[in-house]
């Protein structure tokens, strides 16, 4: 496994999300993922499967500190004590005193930035998250975020894929060492069939999709929490640390577009 550090904290460059699954197969996922070593997981008071993947994480044959753990905060939770209740139940179904990383979801045009930001921080001193940032906020958002927050903001977790590089928040999030998270770092399966990739991936021995996810993890300042539920697809998605890309090969995997950001976004959303 390769790491990030940002604020003193080694984040593994590759965890689970677990967008859109619940129950057993969360449960599984989870379980299955920590058996083959990985170390990051990230959930969300929106995915309502906190509680599925506490009970996985304490049914496993690893200690809680062991575990980068990530939730995130309804953006309908505008005030602070709204907040910080939401928190508390989050803890309490994932059964855990603190998570590692707390984000707000999405920015909300009628919640008051400081107000947000004040309230994780508050919850930060208070123990129940070690670092605090946010979810799907732009560069100027991001910038706001930092600016009214007196806890670091470390993070900022975006859609991050060859076909939505997201160069300017990036570039601005090595310049404020901000860490950025990739979700769908495969483009809700819209990469695992593309010839590109399929024509490097013959090079190493690597999948389409095990090439698109060493593009994103090579990129400095980025973890990426790819969704998987088969063992197969979680061993595939660890095996990405036996090759590098060269510079020519970064290049040609980077192919931004709307239209395909735009598709894949349509695929994620009706689970196709």
């Amino acid at each position: 496994m390769e790491y990030e550090t940002v604020d003193g904290q080694d984040v593994p460059v590759v965890g689970l999300g677990t967008w859109r699954t619940s129950g057993r197969t969360c449960r599984n996922a989870v379980a299955t993922a920590l058996a083959l070593g990985y170390r990051h997981v990230d959930t969300a008071q929106a995915y309502d499967n906190e509680r599925d993947v506490g009970r996985a994480i304490a049914a496993a044959d690893v200690d809680r500190e062991e575990v980068f753990l990530t939730t995130k905060v309804r953006p309908m939770h505008r005030s602070a004590d709204a907040i910080r209740g939401s928190v508390h139940e989050s803890l309490a179904r994932l059964g855990t005193d603190y998570v590692d990383l707390l984000l707000i979801h999405w920015p909300n045009p009628l919640a008051s930035t400081a107000e947000v930001m004040g309230a994780l921080s508050d919850l930060r001193d208070e123990g129940a998250t070690r670092h605090v940032g946010v979810s799907n906020f732009d560069r100027d958002q991001l910038q706001t975020a930092r600016r009214v927050s007196r806890a670091p903001a470390v993070a900022d977790q975006v859609q991050f894929h060859p076909f939505n590089p997201q160069t300017e928040l990036l570039d601005y999030c090595r310049e404020a060492d901000v860490l950025l998270t990739a979700y769908s770092p495969l483009a809700h399966g819209g990469l695992v069939d593309d010839h590109v990739l399929t024509q490097i991936g013959r090079k190493y021995g690597k999948t389409p999709a095990q090439v698109a996810l060493r593009w994103v993890v090579q990129h400095d300042g980025v973890v990426a929490i790819p969704k998987a539920t088969s063992r197969d697809h979680l061993e595939q998605n660890l095996d990405v640390f036996d090759f590098s890309l060269t510079e020519t090969e970064m290049a040609l995997v980077e192919r931004p577009s709307r239209v395909r950001t735009g598709v894949s976004m349509l695929r994620g959303r009706l689970g196709v």
